[in-house]
């Protein structure tokens, strides 16, 4: 049986998951949290941390969510860490995913990565602010994020 994950961890993707819900309400679109099958091929099934769908794809919700989501959302632990960067990185590419944050709660650091010709580059943030190219709904303050993050700790 795997560990369970860390306080940090449930605390950012909480943080993260209000952050999501906020915009889905917005835009008509759907967050979904972790335990949730995401199957990107006939033999490929995962489950991301965080699931992003905009409004044009909650169609494929399901069950289980059957493709492709627009944006995935990995919380690093030191379990998953090689993983998250190697295997799922590849596998996320490949399936199509325009959108995948690798969060490192220890750092308080976030890889935005954006799908261009198949391939994930890095999407720096302008300051301390991120907004997605793809997702145009999606604009994150990380100094608020990590605040709301830090807030969890002192409850």
């Amino acid at each position: 049986m795997s560990p369970s994950p860390s306080f940090v961890h449930q605390l950012v993707v909480q943080a993260l998951l209000r952050f999501l819900e906020d915009i889905a309400d917005i835009s008509a679109g759907l967050a979904i949290v972790a335990p949730m099958d995401v199957r990107l091929e006939d033999h490929s099934v995962v489950q991301p941390d965080l699931i992003y769908l905009s409004q044009g794809r909650t169609h494929l919700v399901q069950e289980k969510v059957e493709g492709a989501p627009d944006l995935v959302v990995e919380v690093l632990s030191p379990g998953t860490a090689r993983r998250d960067r190697g295997d799922k990185l590849a596998l996320y590419a490949e399936s199509g995913i325009c959108e995948y944050w690798i969060v490192d709660p220890e750092e308080r650091q976030i890889e935005f990565l954006v799908l261009h010709d198949g391939r994930y580059t890095v999407a720096l943030p302008k300051g301390s602010s991120y907004s997605s190219e793809v997702l145009p709904e999606i604009a994150l303050d990380l100094e608020q994020f990590w605040d709301r993050v830090e807030r969890g700790f002192k409850r």
